[in-house]
């Protein structure tokens, strides 16, 4: 097993973060919380705060007006990818903002395949949650508008800023192969 980093942030999307109809649909950011632990499940992601309530991600099945699809249970998302959008468009790329529900500090950047033999959380038991069907969270053109910092960019704009987010910059995505609860310290390894 190798270390791929450590778990510094939990989140939730309490509601969906794009916002209006499209074509001039914006991303808002506002209806991510911060969660004290996450528990992951083969349905989705529920967080739970600071005083023991719960909050279901918007991409569980459960959710009341669910964004579920099927390999997008949950998301995950690397510190060292933050910075190299931040490098490019700047301070309004605030750590977590593309909505990943585990955000992992690393200063490496990772690719699908560095995944291929498999990844998993790995507790400060030493339980390990494998994740299954990990794929890259692809770029919407809300969020690359957002990342411009012009809501109402235009295709010509905007797509090269989708080839800048993509092959994992943006995040991934993945369904937890069964329940586990995750907590700031806990890892992401690569399985050998």
């Amino acid at each position: 097993m190798r270390s791929v980093g450590t778990v510094i942030r939990l989140q939730v999307q309490t509601a969906s973060l794009k916002k209006g109809e499209r074509p001039w649909r914006v991303y808002d950011p506002s209806p991510l919380r911060t969660m004290a632990r996450l528990r992951l499940t083969p349905e989705g992601a529920v967080g739970i705060a600071e005083d023991g309530t719960e909050h279901v991600d918007v991409h569980h099945w459960k959710h009341a007006t669910t964004k579920a699809e099927s390999g997008r249970e949950a998301s995950f998302g690397f510190s060292s990818h933050y910075a190299k959008m931040r490098g490019e468009y700047g301070d309004r790329i605030a750590t977590g903002c593309a909505g990943e529900n585990v955000l992992v500090e690393t200063d490496r950047i990772w690719r699908l395949e560095d995944f291929a033999r498999g990844l998993a959380f790995q507790g400060a038991d030493g339980d390990l949650a494998p994740l299954d069907a990990v794929i890259v969270a692809e770029p919407c053109v809300e969020f690359s508008r957002f990342s411009l910092g012009n809501p109402q960019a235009p295709p010509p704009e905007v797509k090269p800023v989708l080839q800048f987010l993509g092959e994992g910059t943006r995040g991934y995505c993945f369904t937890p192969r069964r329940e586990s609860t995750l907590s700031p310290g806990d890892r992401l390894i690569v399985l050998d």
